[in-house]
């Protein structure tokens, strides 16, 4: 009898299924984190940067998060996969000059994307980023277009955390007026959120914009285009400030159309970036 008789040859998986068991894994895992976590969009974490803990509202001498806020929702529809750039063309067109097209004109689910979705449908002829910037946020000077302003959208933001139990409604009274705050319930998604930001730059720098998550190097961007990030910066000691503003005005400095042609990138995300450093 012969030794190999008795022995059974094990079957070696092939890599390529190995590699899609593993994504297939991280897709889980990903999923389940993402059920377990509050998943806020874009917008309500630059919103929620920019919010006071316990006074419930954003400092009254930043004028910058409001067209902030509308370029993460641009960011936010690309991202979703509903509007994109259209093409550079045989003249390779600059980001800043090209217009933003329907890629797929499916609801979101989230009433102010689709709002903004509506708008950029509706328009006869195309607009650039830096156009719908100034239309959604009621920058113009020609009255027709200012039917496309999105309005309350820090109100409609805050009641959306209100909704996912991060941030509650109370009325404070400022002498001549009352207004209507919403300071922060869920410390732990604020300190998360803070967290998340600070070790971007820091203990998980990657030194590489296309190896970072789009949605986090977007969140980077805009919250520093809507004058926020420094309150996630403030905590850090004095030494960990000074190489996390290094590394943010490194990606600041970063030539945008370059970036944009490089591979697997969104040219639309790349355009609202270049759209505020201009």
């Amino acid at each position: 009898m012969e030794r190999s008789d008795g022995l059974v040859q094990r079957r070696r998986q092939p890599k390529q299924e190995v590699e899609e068991t593993d994504r297939n894994e991280e897709e889980k895992e990903e999923e389940e984190r993402d059920s377990k976590d509050t998943r806020l969009t874009l917008m309500e974490e630059v919103l929620l940067l920019g919010l006071k803990d316990k006074e419930g509202y954003t400092s009254f001498w930043n004028d910058c998060i409001s067209s902030g806020l509308r370029g993460c929702i641009l960011i936010e529809l690309s991202l979703r996969g509903r509007v994109e750039l259209e093409k550079a063309g045989m003249r390779r067109k600059g980001l800043l000059n090209r217009k933003v097209i329907i890629k797929n004109s499916d609801p979101c689910g989230d009433v102010l994307l689709d709002e903004a979705l509506k708008h950029i449908k509706e328009t006869n002829m195309p607009e650039t980023v830096q156009t719908w910037i100034e239309y959604l946020s009621g920058e113009t000077w020609n009255p027709l277009k200012l039917r496309y302003q999105l309005k309350n959208v820090r109100e409609r933001l805050a009641k959306n955390l209100v909704e996912k139990g991060v941030l509650t409604t109370e009325k404070q009274n400022f002498l001549l007026f009352d207004m209507t705050t919403h300071p922060v319930t869920d410390n732990l998604q604020k300190n998360k959120l803070v967290k998340k930001v600070q070790d971007s730059v820091l203990s998980k720098w990657v030194n590489d914009p296309h190896r970072m998550d789009k949605r986090l190097l977007s969140l980077i961007f805009l919250a520093h285009s809507s004058d926020v990030l420094e309150n996630a910066f403030g905590p850090l000691s004095d030494d960990d400030y000074d190489v996390a503003m290094k590394r943010v005005r490194d990606l600041l400095d970063l030539d945008m159309e370059g970036e944009s042609c490089k591979q697997s990138t969104n040219e639309l995300m790349w355009a609202v970036f270049a759209a505020f450093i201009k």
